[in-house]
């Protein structure tokens, strides 16, 4: 039974309908990606800051303070990186395009070349390569993809730097509010409110676990358990700063 279904997806999966959306879809950035490496940044941004207080000893409106100024500050720098990055990565495919049109102009044949040997380092020769060759060859739009794709290495098609500093910004404040939240609305002591706060920010960090498993394609379980544990590891590396400084400041 197993079998004949997975025959049946699979057969569903190679109809022509479905691999021209499938190779369309492929072309499209996915900012499921920005929005995880957001979250998990802003999550242990600001549960640092949470621990670190906490550790201290320090009242819980110094931790909303700190919290929310790295919250902001933390967020903004990470979104611009992220926008200046991918706005260079399109840059440098914008300038490789112009580049190779300047070849194509110039050095038509030379280059021509180059895609008779690109096509020929996959396989085909004769007749089949030289049909290949002035097939692509007879439209500049389709010669210089082929150059950037095949002989670069570049993809075409990239993300909107503004959308993914948006992402990248918008997960990293989500997250990043999670250890902070129990400050703001929980009366109980100061000792239970860490508690509630990491309770929430761990129960945060396996999500976002979760979620970076499927962007990466890894098992669920270990990728939420991984990403608990890098988690952990800076909110307890926080906690024992900020007892530490604790006593050498005698707060």
């Amino acid at each position: 039974m197993t079998n004949r279904m997975d025959k049946r997806r699979l057969r569903a999966e190679h109809t022509p309908d479905a691999i021209a959306g499938r190779l369309t879809s492929a072309t499209r950035h996915s900012y499921l990606g920005d929005f995880v490496l957001g979250a998990v940044d802003g999550a242990v941004t600001t549960f640092a800051v949470v621990a670190g207080v906490a550790g201290a000893g320090m009242p819980s409106g110094v931790a909303i303070v700190l919290g929310m100024a790295n919250l902001l500050a933390d967020g903004f720098s990470m979104a611009v990186g992220n926008y200046l990055s991918v706005k260079a990565d399109r840059e440098l495919i914008d300038r490789a395009r112009r580049l190779e049109e300047e070849h194509i102009k110039h050095f038509p044949e030379g280059e021509r070349e180059e895609i008779r040997q690109i096509f020929q380092n996959k396989g085909f020769d004769g007749d089949v390569l030289e049909q290949i060759v002035e097939v692509i060859t007879q439209d500049n739009r389709r010669w210089v993809d082929t150059m950037l794709t095949d002989e670069l290495g570049l993809r075409l098609e990239s993300p909107s730097p503004l959308r993914s500093g948006l992402v990248t910004f918008a997960a990293f404040v989500l997250a990043g509010m999670v250890p902070l939240l129990p400050l703001f609305v929980s009366r109980a002591r100061a000792d239970h409110v860490f508690l509630i706060s990491a309770a929430a920010t761990l129960f945060t960090f396996f999500g976002i676990g979760l979620a970076k498993g499927r962007v990466v394609d890894k098992p669920l379980l270990s990728s939420g358990l991984e990403t608990l544990g890098i988690g952990g590891a800076a909110a307890a590396l926080a906690y024992v700063v900020g007892v530490g400084l604790k006593s050498l400041t005698g707060l």
